[in-house]
């Protein structure tokens, strides 16, 4: 990495340090979350955010995007939502001074930099598949005509846990292009005091961005620059591989996975846990992945590619359990998790069991 891009990755730490004391005037808690979110979006990826209504995760995403600069729109799925209505279509317009007509084309809300899909389960197959190219291909196409989206593009999608009676299943082609799976939980006892302090009285903030569109897509370009130690490289491959139960790839699979799991991950979570350590790495100022960067986001690439089995549902076990077993059982380099979290993890280990 050259001289002048370790200036831009301290820039970044200090930039991060002011972004969360400017959210903390809007947002109570979410630390970890408020990470997950920013290393996914200088790794390029995009994000789910589960969690009940009322946690601030349309507000988290809203001011996230003021603060780093980023043209943000919204929008609400529900089930007569059409594709259209996403990426745009296509309008006959008259031509004041010839009278001519012809087709021109209307942008839809997916133009922004910042994306967020509010209840993206609450509209059919159909109208989420309006994503997919988007997601992937940063375009979309309508009549024939590719349509480039602009730089960078991230969608952010909710989705409420609880509520299923009107809902769509996401396809597992479509979770797996999101790079995180992001759970918001209820607020500590003490958070929820000043949330409600906050929100019932006259109390007023306001945001100052903290970072320019440009200097974003500067740090993305860097990220892949950050260096991999072969041990992580190795670390991060042997944890994806080992949530393959079936067949000739499950050479890394423990018993646990084998009774648990119905199918792993793709290479896509390989390259979500090298690409998010990166830029992990970078928010926390350092220019090389550690073992504690991929642990400490395997969670949110994992827990919406692993398809459990029907004894694993039957017995309460959840993707995220089968991640604490992975960190319990792949062995890691040096650097690793700390003794205190080795033995929590083992402490919720011992009760599933």
């Amino acid at each position: 990495m050259q001289a002048e891009d370790r200036k831009k990755v301290e820039k970044l730490a200090t930039a991060v340090g002011k972004i969360y004391g400017e959210l903390d005037k809007k947002i109570v808690g979410l630390r970890e979350e408020i990470e997950q979110l920013l290393i996914s979006i200088l790794a390029g990826g995009h994000c789910l955010l589960v969690g009940v209504p009322g946690l601030a995760k349309t507000l988290l995403i809203k001011s996230l995007a003021e603060l780093i600069g980023l043209d943000f729109a919204r929008i609400q799925f529900t089930p007569d939502l059409m594709p259209s209505d996403i990426t745009g279509t296509e309008l006959i317009a008259l031509d004041p001074e010839t009278g001519d007509r012809s087709f021109k084309f209307a942008r839809g809300p997916i133009f922004h930099n910042v994306v967020l899909a509010d209840e993206i389960n609450r509209t059919p197959p159909k109208t989420q598949a309006a994503l997919m190219e988007a997601m992937e291909e940063n375009q979309v196409t309508c009549g024939g005509v590719r349509h480039d989206l602009p730089p960078p593009f991230f969608v952010l999608a909710t989705q409420n846990p609880i509520e299923q009676e009107g809902t769509y299943p996401l396809p597992v082609a479509q979770l797996d292009r999101f790079m995180f799976n992001i759970k918001i939980g209820y607020p500590s006892y003490e958070d929820e005091k000043k949330i409600m302090i906050y929100t019932t009285s006259s109390y007023e903030s306001s945001l100052t961005p903290q970072l320019m569109p440009g200097e974003v897509v500067a740090l993305m370009d860097i990220v892949r620059s950050v260096k991999v130690p072969k041990p992580v490289l190795h670390y991060g491959t042997r944890l994806v591989r080992a949530t393959r139960a079936k067949g000739a790839h499950s050479d890394f699979a423990t018993p646990f996975v084998k009774e648990y799991l119905q199918w792993g991950c793709g290479p896509r979570a390989a390259q979500a846990i090298l690409l998010g350590g990166q830029a992990r790495a970078m928010i926390h100022g350092r220019v090389e992945v550690t073992v504690a960067d991929v642990q400490a986001i395997l969670h949110p690439v994992l827990r919406h590619r692993l398809i459990m089995n029907y004894h694993a549902e039957s017995e309460g076990i959840d993707p995220d359990t089968v991640c604490d077993h992975l960190l319990e059982e792949i062995e890691a380099p040096d650097g690793g998790l700390s003794q205190g979290e080795r033995q929590s993890r083992s402490r919720r280990m011992a009760r599933v069991s």
